[in-house]
């Protein structure tokens, strides 16, 4: 019986470890925590025959046959290297999941933007009669699909560039590129690596779309992508490549692939860079052969996505907006830049590398208060001093930032109080999904 052994018990390695297990492998998962519920899946998990080892590090042998990563393990660690000069096969969740999923894929890479593209899509695909689960970063793990009984029609995966650095193969019928802009350098050394390692998905795509508005991905051009569908809100004459197989707003209407889809008017959502995840997800749908009555419904019932500038109540006539996931200062910057001014900026956590000055440029001009919590709150207070910015205040935690936001928003006749803190979160939460459901639940237990 063939060795594997999978890293990481999060919902990724649970599902790869079925996944192998089913396929008649002998599973071994580490992980190098140990808590109560840590301790509840590795009970439930040895009554399916899964040995699981809580609280050390791997270290890898001869006898394994396959290492499966989760998304959030370097790929660089001591024992990945050792694995791989002993000769062991290591690769991704996303990988393993690839080579049992017969389905045609979309991959969605990106720095920002990755999220409400891969949820437009999905709600098109699901409009159109197609079971096309989202997942990887959002929704099921990949492998979980893998397992279930019934097969997907489409595979729609927001793709990391984790994922994508611990994926061989992996190649989408569709592959879409967002954003480009330095992120996660601590993991990646350099922003060219960065962005080889995105391309990578891209080169293996059939169809490429990418976003022509975004500056870096524009510099690199038809050069590098000379048969991409490209996109851009700036109307056809600002379209790179050929402007008959990419997607641009004209007169107020989304127009790909030469056919106009609907109006641009009609996706609920603020800001220019939704209107760009906009053009994007028309151009796959279509690009896939989804009807364009069915891109329109979907399109103009689409609710949003959660922490990406989700509106969660109103209070004195201030809205409180939940943008948690704007990890990196220039999400961060997209989303203070999308509200109403004058706005109260909660900002904070875990402190990320980085450009910031657009960032800080854009909370001189917009916020009337910003309320620091987290590690990154001293590093942050810093560099407003150093911007001539002194309406901040340090708050540490949540429950202070939304008192203090409240009182603060009334002070100053202010719009909106957003929480967007250009940080990730694992300085206080598990991730930025408990961060802004934290964020959600005081709003509507204090200010209702």
């Amino acid at each position: 019986m063939p060795i594997a052994h999978i890293i990481g018990l999060g919902k990724s390695g649970i599902a790869a470890a079925r996944l192998l297990k089913r396929q008649g492998w002998e599973i071994t998962l580490s992980d190098r925590s140990s808590s109560p519920n840590l301790l509840k899946q590795q009970q439930e998990l040895a009554t399916e025959g899964i040995k699981v080892e809580l609280g050390k590090s791997f270290q890898p042998d001869e006898s394994i046959q396959l290492i499966v990563v989760s998304p959030g393990v370097p790929w660089d660690i001591p024992a990945l290297i050792q694995a791989r000069k002993l000769g062991i096969e290591t690769i991704g969740e996303m990988e393993l999941a690839w080579r049992y999923l017969k389905s045609p894929w979309v991959g969605i890479t990106g720095t920002n933007g990755k999220t409400t593209t891969t949820a437009l899509i999905a709600a098109i695909f699901a409009e159109a009669g197609l079971y096309a689960p989202a997942c990887g970063n959002i929704g099921y793990a990949a492998c979980e699909l893998a397992l279930a009984e019934k097969q997907p029609d489409w595979v729609i995966a927001e793709i990391s560039s984790y994922q994508i650095e611990s994926s061989s193969s992996l190649a989408p019928r569709i592959g879409i590129w967002t954003t480009f802009t330095p992120d996660h350098l601590s993991r990646h050394k350099t922003l060219e690596n960065y962005y080889n390692i995105k391309a990578k998905l891209l080169k293996k795509s059939q169809f490429q779309v990418l976003n022509g508005d975004d500056p870096y991905l524009r510099q690199q051009g038809v050069d590098h992508w000379p048969d991409a569908c490209w996109t851009s809100v700036k109307g056809e004459t600002e379209l790179l490549g050929d402007a008959a197989f990419g997607a641009y707003i004209k007169d107020g209407w989304v127009i790909a692939q030469n056919q106009q889809i609907l109006p641009a008017d009609a996706l609920k959502m603020v800001g220019e860079h939704n209107l760009q995840n906009l053009l994007m997800a028309v151009a796959a749908t279509n690009l896939a052969r989804i009807d364009k009555s069915a891109i329109a419904q979907a399109i103009s019932k689409f609710p949003g996505v959660a922490h990406r500038l989700e509106h969660i109540c109103t209070w004195e006539g201030i809205d409180f907006i939940n943008d948690s996931k704007a990890t990196n200062y220039d999400a961060a910057q997209v989303g203070l830049a999308s509200v109403s001014a004058p706005a109260i900026l909660i900002a904070g956590g875990d402190p990320k590398e980085g450009e910031d000055s657009a960032w800080i440029d854009t909370i001189k001009a917009k916020a009337v208060g910003v309320l620091l919590i987290g590690d990154a709150a001293g590093i942050f207070s810093d560099r407003l001093e150093q911007a001539n910015y002194n309406a901040w205040e340090i708050v540490e935690t949540m429950e202070r930032a939304i008192k203090r936001a409240a009182e603060l928003g009334k002070q100053n006749n202010a719009k909106v109080v957003l929480l967007s803190p250009a940080c990730a979160s694992f300085d206080q939460y598990q991730n930025f999904e408990e961060r802004g459901d934290h964020f959600r639940q005081l709003c509507l237990d204090t200010l209702a």
